[in-house]
C-alpha cells in the first residue's frame, strides 16, 4: 500500500523481564528469598513475580518448588566440594590440608548460608529423587573421605572405617556451621 509506513515492532513493557540465562536468574532470586526471608518463603510464583516472568516461561525451567530447591542445592554442593578439595589440595594434603578444609566448610557455610539451608535442610531428603543431586552430594562427601584415607596411608589418621571418620567429622563441623550461621557461636 502506497504511502503506509512498516510496521515497527512492539515495545517492550519496562518490567518485562528478558533474560540470556533465566534459569541462573531464577535461581539467584530464589537465593535472595531464602536470605531475605527463609525457605518457606520460596514459591515459584513469588520468584517468577520478582523477575517478571510468565509461569510458562518459569515452568520451562523448574516444574516445582522442589525443583527449584535441588538446583540451588546441587549448585551448593559443587560449590563446596570444590572448596574443599582446593583448601586440600592448597595446603599440602597432610594435616594442615585436613584443617584447611575444615576452615573452607565454614567459609562456605557463612558465605553461602542460604545454599546452606536448601542443601541440609527439609528439602534434603526430598531432593534424593534427583540422581544429579545425588552425584552432587556424595562427590562433595568423597572429597573428605579421600582426604582422610590419605592421612591413614600417611599415618596421621586413625585407620577407623574411613566412611564413618568421615561422618564424624562431617557431622562436628556440620554443627559448628549451623550455629555460626545462625549467629549462636
Amino acid at each position: 500500500m502506497a504511502g503506509s509506513r512498516p510496521r515497527r515492532p512492539r515495545k517492550k513493557r519496562a518490567d518485562h523481564y528478558h533474560h540470556g540465562d533465566l534459569g541462573r536468574a531464577l535461581i539467584d532470586e530464589a537465593l535472595r528469598t531464602i536470605g531475605r526471608h527463609g525457605v518457606e518463603a520460596v514459591t515459584l510464583r513469588a520468584v517468577g513475580e520478582a523477575l517478571g516472568v510468565s509461569r510458562t516461561a518459569l515452568y520451562r525451567h523448574f516444574s516445582s518448588k522442589l525443583a527449584l530447591m535441588a538446583a540451588v542445592s546441587r549448585e551448593g554442593f559443587r560449590t563446596l566440594r570444590q572448596e574443599l578439595v582446593d583448601a586440600w589440595n592448597g595446603h599440602g594434603r597432610g594435616p594442615e590440608g585436613f584443617e584447611a578444609m575444615g576452615r573452607a566448610y565454614l567459609a562456605f557455610a557463612v558465605a553461602h548460608p542460604s545454599h546452606y539451608r536448601v542443601m541440609f535442610g527439609r528439602f534434603a531428603e526430598a531432593c534424593k529423587t534427583d540422581p544429579e543431586l545425588v552425584e552432587d552430594a556424595t562427590s562433595a562427601f568423597q572429597a573428605l573421605v579421600d582426604a582422610l584415607l590419605e592421612l591413614q596411608q600417611g599415618g596421621h589418621a586413625r585407620r577407623d572405617d574411613p566412611v564413618a571418620l568421615a561422618r564424624f567429622v562431617w557431622s562436628v563441623t556440620h554443627g559448628i556451621a549451623s550455629l555460626v550461621i545462625d549467629g549462636q557461636l
